[in-house]
């Protein structure tokens, strides 16, 4: 088998991977920490025992998944094909995904909501910028 070849940019990726950390600061932020606190059973107050570990992975892991994006965003594509596949990717991939884990887990239909809807979010902005900056 032989792979195309693929070319992308790498100013696009990163600031795709970084826009998943802003988006996370606000959406895990002001707008949902308290529900998202209840409904995970964690406590608002507490530190993470390893936050520079914790950030580190988290963007090694949207850097990983904006890079698999931009290879697989259709040739030709811009910032508003960039949002459908976006949020197809979200909706279809991620949170039905979630769905499934948090079913089995019997986690509440609220923190899949919250979860999810970061991850729709998080795909469609990823789009968004890799599509535009092509």
């Amino acid at each position: 088998m032989t792979l195309p070849n693929i070319d992308f940019n790498w100013l696009a990726v990163i600031a795709a991977a970084a826009s998943a950390f802003l988006l996370g600061g606000i959406w895990y932020g002001p707008l949902f920490k308290k529900a998202w606190c209840r409904e995970a059973g964690v406590d608002p107050d507490s530190a993470p025992r390893h936050p520079a570990r914790i950030f580190a992975i988290a963007f090694v892991c949207s850097l990983l998944s904006a890079l698999i994006f931009t290879i697989l965003l259709p040739t030709g594509a811009n910032a508003a094909d960039g949002f459908g596949v976006g949020f197809v990717v979200g909706l279809f991939f991620v949170a039905m995904s979630f769905g499934i884990n948090y079913a089995f887990a019997q986690r509440s239909l609220k923190l899949w909501m919250i979860d999810s809807g970061y991850h729709i979010l998080q795909f469609i902005l990823y789009g968004v910028i890799l599509g535009a900056w092509r």
